[in-house]
């Protein structure tokens, strides 16, 4: 009771929702991708499903990179550490995100994959 000061807090439950909506909708760019993809004729879409919905940690790195070099100041003496400090941290943090967006990616089209090839019927 003396961290949270008998107050609630909807901190978690505000990101348990945001990551909600970032599962379904890489799910769902990835399947409309795939479904592209098989329409054309191309069936090597394991590879291309993965990084279709890891595409976005990009824009993470991108972003976090321009937000570095526009709104943070810091001081001179410690630039060039705390820049490295920074990016080296939003590398990893992106190649993180890359590998989870990049499997629920995949795991979504894999389920979808199996679900349209197993209703078809070969005669």
């Amino acid at each position: 009771s003396s961290i949270w000061q008998h107050r609630f807090y909807y901190l978690f439950g505000f990101m348990l929702l945001v990551l909600l909506i970032l599962i379904v909708t890489c799910a769902e760019i990835t399947i409309v991708m795939c479904y592209f993809q098989l329409c054309s004729e191309d069936y090597h879409w394991w590879w291309r499903a993965y990084f279709t919905s890891g595409a976005s940690s990009f824009y993470l790195f991108g972003y976090a990179s321009y937000y570095l070099l526009t709104r943070v100041h810091v001081a001179k003496t410690m630039k060039v550490a705390s820049y490295f400090i920074f990016f080296g941290y939003m590398t990893i943090l992106s190649y993180g995100f890359f590998v989870l967006t990049g499997f629920v990616g995949f795991i979504s089209c894999f389920f979808f994959v199996r679900t349209i090839y197993a209703s078809v019927k070969i005669d």
